[in-house]
């Protein structure tokens, strides 16, 4: 931890309830940030759906008037699911494009304004390991990391210009509640995962917010556009 690393700069986390965005609020809050956390339940500035429409204007908006500007905006909240492609349905699939994509592209485009004023302006999504492949079952949530990636790239490119990063934090198997159910019902599913990773255990939402962290500072002034694996060595061992 580097207290003070990122004092004075103000962030914006989606996703802040639990897991991984709770995991990075604080790890952001502890090295000097000020931040404003938003979910839909938890103990969060903003409780709010990031699906909603005109929500993240309005998130954008609290920021300027509670932070006094934007230098951080971290796009954590999403949704994970399993669903094989045979007889799968429609709202299943539009609502992880919702969660894991269309609101990540609205909260990009609406925080812009702000990032452009920020000296040190900075976005930084979560993807996943399945940013880059994918598994049977995830047919909805790998086409969601894909295109998070994908906007990675694209956005990066875009706002570079104005001296803005944009990078794409890629996590193996987390233990976070939002995975805890499937890894109690499919014990042989954690199992593999566990197996997978050349460190030989799941990841904690810490190893992701240590990343983000440092994504979030000057340390990281020269990177972006890039998709980063923070797996435990899993991609090492398909």
């Amino acid at each position: 931890m580097t207290a003070g690393r990122l004092d004075g700069r103000a962030a914006l986390v989606t996703g802040a309830g639990s897991g991984i965005g709770l995991a990075i609020a604080q790890r952001l809050a502890a090295d000097g940030a000020r931040v404003l956390t938003t979910d839909r339940a938890g103990e969060v500035d903003i409780v709010a759906d990031v699906t909603a429409l005109g929500i993240n204007t309005k998130l954008v908006a609290e920021a300027e008037a509670r932070l006094s500007g934007l230098d951080i905006v971290v796009a954590c909240a999403g949704i994970t699911g399993m669903e094989m492609l045979d007889g799968a349905g429609d709202e299943f699939f539009d609502q992880m494009m919702a969660v894991n994509v269309t609101a990540v592209f609205r909260l990009m485009r609406d925080a812009l304004p702000l990032l452009k004023r920020s000296p040190h302006g900075r976005i930084i999504l979560i993807g996943s390991v399945m940013s880059s492949f994918g598994e049977a079952g995830m047919t909805a949530y790998s086409a969601s990391k894909h295109a998070v990636l994908g906007m990675t790239k694209s956005v990066a490119a875009e706002v570079g210009a104005f001296g803005i990063t944009v990078n794409c934090i890629q996590p193996g198997a987390i233990d976070t509640p939002m995975t805890a159910p499937a890894f109690t019902t499919m014990p042989e599913f954690k199992q593999r995962w566990i197996d997978k990773a050349a460190l030989g255990r799941l990841g904690q939402p810490q190893d992701i917010a240590d990343v983000a962290a440092f994504l979030a500072s000057d340390d990281a002034r020269f990177m972006s556009g890039h998709g980063v694996f923070v797996d435990g060595g899993a991609t090492q061992r398909q």
